[in-house]
């Protein structure tokens, strides 16, 4: 067949067979157990494969080996790009094992981070990732171990919890914007278990070092529309402010608009510092100053400790403190003035 020639179905372990000149059952062997096969017939299996372009079904493949391969990862907002380096993480660990990640957006509301979890259970997952606002129905009644990827309002009984230093990470953030001489500070925050930790760490190294609290948004959600409403209320009602630290870069983005809609100048009037490190924060066009989360190494240890759960059910619950990094790009700068 020409590779120009469109075909008119899918081929199947039939056409495989007959193109090798073996039975569907030996294909079948091949596909399940090829140290079993002759090298001759696997390779004649192996070949028809190719020409034919004929692709195992993964869900056969589950029925027969009652393994599925498949981690769920249950995010909470596609728009927020903080999971993809938390993706990258947990593939470059899971990946050499030959399991693959399912992903499902749950959304803010507890229908949807359940509904999520229901859709990858019955997908028949060997392990969950949280990377949302749990529930606490979620959960109930599976078996599927599972491991909360940062910090969040409530962790499952029995699941694992390794997150970044969100503490850490805020004071971080006042420490840096301190340093650079500024004490109107402004933080963008949010309702989420990750936004509350940051939210305490800004606000012990604020007042720490004797500086006004200048905190909003801390009951709404960490979008960039949120991130916006935020930064408006704050530079509304406290003018003078001179830097703002947002929960995210998201939020840090939705900051960026605010202060071009009232012609401040950043960071010459106005310093700007993010949180995660994605790729937001890296595109030349913003230079977003952030504070890295390391989500890709939350990632790996995330995808190894349920791999390790996945062999032995029976290990105890652990917590692993991820310890963050300053990335100081071009959205922060010594106050004028």
């Amino acid at each position: 067949m020409s590779l120009n020639t469109p075909r008119t179905r899918r081929p199947t372990i039939y056409d495989v067979a007959k193109s090798a000149g073996v039975s569907p059952s030996l294909v079948s062997l091949v596909l399940q157990n090829p140290s079993k096969v002759s090298e001759k017939r696997r390779e004649a299996v192996r070949v028809a494969m190719s020409e034919l372009g004929y692709r195992p079904s993964r869900a056969a493949t589950t029925l027969a080996s009652s393994q599925t391969k498949s981690i769920g990862l249950v995010i909470d907002d596609f728009r927020n790009l903080w999971f993809v380096d938390l993706l990258r993480g947990m593939e470059s660990a899971l990946s050499p094992h030959g399991y693959q990640v399912t992903l499902a957006d749950s959304r803010p509301g507890e229908n949807r981070i359940t509904e999520a979890t229901d859709g990858l259970l019955s997908m028949h997952v060997e392990g969950l990732v949280i990377a949302a606002e749990p529930s606490e129905s979620m959960m109930a009644g599976t078996w599927v171990p599972a491991v909360v990827a940062g910090w969040r309002n409530g962790v499952p009984a029995g699941a694992d919890l390794i997150t970044n230093d969100d503490d850490g990470g805020g004071r971080m953030a006042a420490e840096h914007l301190l340093g650079l001489g500024h004490t109107r500070i402004g933080h963008l925050s949010g309702s989420g278990g990750a936004a509350a930790h940051r939210r305490d760490g800004f606000r012990s190294g604020i007042v720490e070092a004797g500086v006004e609290v200048r905190i909003a948004g801390e009951s709404q959600g960490t979008s960039e529309e949120d991130g916006y409403a935020a930064a408006c209320w704050l530079l509304d009602h406290h003018p003078d402010t001179t830097a703002l630290f947002a929960a995210n870069d998201t939020m840090a983005l939705g900051a960026l608009a605010a202060a071009k809609a009232r012609g401040l100048s950043v960071p010459a009037d106005l310093s700007v510092i993010g949180y995660d490190n994605s790729q937001l924060a890296k595109s030349r066009y913003l230079d977003l100053t952030s504070v890295d989360n390391r989500s890709d190494v939350v990632g790996s240890h995330v995808a190894n400790t349920l791999l390790a759960r996945i062999q032995d059910p029976t290990l105890e619950p652990r917590r692993k403190l991820i310890e963050p990094a300053l990335i100081v790009r071009g959205t922060t700068a010594r106050v004028s003035g």
